[in-house]
């Protein structure tokens, strides 16, 4: 299944969500500009490697990409689900909450992977911080999802917390999943670090709140 809009409409410009999109864009441009050792050296000094763990790296990771798909795939959660929350939050805030998912992905990345030397780099875990929120924030909002019936493939309305939920459950069980195969510490997808990222957007959309402003746009709209 692949989201392709939501039906929650935003009352506000979404600056740092585009901000964002532009930065992992023009650093994903850097990276394929540069020769294969310089591409490693820098994925390698700025990706999570949790057996050489420091702080920093819970950020700059999260704005590097491993291949054009990688990038794509995760820009376009951003933007269907981004705009709302923070539409919801306001700018600053939701820069906060933002960089906070993705370093808490990063953190549960590295004790999950506590001897792993594969680097570790994405903005997956931040985004699904945001995916968590707008769960929580929007959970009646319709995802128009593309679906694939045996060779057809059509567009169907979900209800967001369904698929939400659906996608959180499957990241949750491909990361158990993972450690019953000893997979984990291999490279590949970082399913608890998405799981993470996700628990701790709920968890942050609630300590730090809407801005009032929010309000009162919407209730102009309506």
């Amino acid at each position: 299944m692949i989201p392709l809009r939501d039906s929650q409409p935003s009352y506000s410009t979404p600056w740092i969500t585009l901000a964002i999109i532009f930065a992992n864009v023009l650093l994903f441009l850097y990276e394929v500009s540069l020769e294969p050792f310089s591409r490693n050296y820098f994925v390698g000094s700025y990706g999570i490697i949790p057996i050489r763990f420091q702080y920093s790296d819970l950020v700059t990771s999260m704005f590097l990409h491993g291949g054009w798909l990688h990038l794509i795939g995760n820009m376009w959660f951003l933007w269907i689900y981004g705009d709302n929350v923070e539409d919801l939050l306001g700018h600053g805030k939701f820069l906060l909450f933002y960089l906070l998912c993705g370093a808490s992905a990063g953190l549960v990345h590295v004790i999950t992977n506590i001897d792993s030397r594969v680097p570790t780099i994405g903005a997956s875990g931040a985004i699904a911080g945001v995916m968590g929120a707008y769960m929580l924030k929007f959970p009646h909002s319709r995802i128009v999802t593309l679906v694939p019936i045996f060779i057809f493939i059509t567009t169907i309305e979900i209800p967001a917390w369904i698929i939400l939920i659906y996608w959180f459950v499957i990241q949750l069980f491909s990361g158990v999943g993972s450690l019953a195969t000893a997979e984990v510490n291999q490279g590949g997808v970082a399913f608890f670090a998405h799981a993470g990222g996700f628990v701790a957007g709920m968890v942050l959309i609630r300590t730090l709140g809407r801005q009032e402003r929010y309000r009162r746009r919407r209730d102009l709209h309506w």
